[in-house]
């Protein structure tokens, strides 16, 4: 095998493995940053219900987050390129990303010793945190596809991938909550999954025009009837499963919803992988001018090679010794 072909495997074998540390992180800190969210829809009398959602996430938050420093490591070892380009549009932004995190990590950990005249303003934080979290992804979404461009309609764009994110979080949190709660809660939760996913694929389909119309994405890779009818048929998907996430609400599932809004960011995440290959920043870098060096994608694969499945082997563990619904202390 010569040593393009080698090269051009290791670089679409690192473009894959950060798509599935993406949709890894995407999908498991999603649900907590919605439940997050959601939080701050519970009226102050409702500590019971806040500390139920808190604690419905309270053993697998953190190691959710350890697949965007995986993320971030992976991006800057083998895409630099695309890694200094990215940061240095995107300052702003991923520090209002790392600073809401810090500030849900804390209230998450102060609430448990904060007396009864503190614990709302830490449920607050929370709350607040997980909300500027999502913010600044869809920014770094939006600003993405966009191919960081400027002007009125990119930054209407963004505004509309902020909402997206937003309320696909809170979808995922809210299934998550029928799945682990009962009761009240998860009749509050059915409610505002039903909310989320009417505004989810609202902002998908303007996001779907937006991306045609200003997005570079849209005149580099949909015009190829490849790409298109691939897209097509991922659309198809996610309107069945969002019919069918509909359908588990309204029969009282409790494993449907979220395992259906699971699918539906999976179908989601494969089409924007589809739209942006080979670009890893659209209309200014490709996978091929942003490629570490063979040696270097070697040596990392080598190590994500012996680190990826310990990760994925503690998720799975902890998700299996904590599935349980959680039952408030009255109860």
């Amino acid at each position: 095998m010569n040593n393009a072909v080698t090269e051009s495997l290791l670089m679409h074998a690192w473009f894959g493995l950060l798509g599935l540390m993406l949709i890894l992180y995407v999908i498991t800190d999603g649900f907590d940053l919605g439940v997050g969210i959601l939080s701050l829809f519970r009226p102050r009398e409702s500590e019971t219900d806040r500390n139920m959602m808190i604690e419905s996430i309270g053993q697998v938050w953190g190691a959710n987050e350890t697949w965007l420093v995986a993320l971030g490591g992976a991006l800057f070892g083998a895409f630099p390129a695309a890694y200094a380009m990215l940061l240095s549009n995107l300052y702003g932004t991923v520090m209002l990303l790392i600073a809401s995190l810090i500030m849900r990590g804390a209230a998450i950990e102060f609430r448990h010793a904060a007396g009864p005249k503190y614990k709302l303003l830490w449920d607050r934080v929370f709350g607040l945190g997980s909300l500027l979290a999502a913010i600044a992804q869809g920014i770094v979404l939006g600003k993405l596809l966009t191919g960081l461009q400027a002007g009125t309609l990119s930054l209407g764009f963004v505004f509309i991938t902020v909402i997206g994110v937003v309320s696909g979080y809170a979808l995922l949190g809210a299934t998550w909550l029928v799945r682990k709660t009962a009761g009240w809660l998860q009749r509050t939760a059915r409610m505002y999954s039903i909310i989320a996913l009417c505004a989810t694929v609202g902002c998908a389909i303007v996001v779907t025009i937006g991306t045609r119309v200003i997005s570079p994405v849209g005149s580099a890779r949909w015009t190829d009837p490849g790409v298109f009818h691939v897209l097509i048929f991922l659309g198809v998907i996610a309107a069945a499963v969002s019919c069918y996430v509909v359908y588990s609400i309204a029969k009282g599932g409790d494993y449907g919803p979220f395992n259906g809004s699971r699918v539906l960011f999976l179908t989601s995440f494969i089409g924007l992988a589809v739209s942006l290959f080979p670009d890893l920043v659209p209309g200014h870098l490709t996978v091929a001018a942003a490629a570490s060096d063979s040696s270097t994608l070697v040596f990392m694969l080598l190590g994500i090679g012996m680190v990826l499945p310990i990760m994925i082997t503690y998720n799975v563990y902890q998700y299996q010794s904590f599935s349980g619904k959680v039952i408030s202390a009255e109860h």
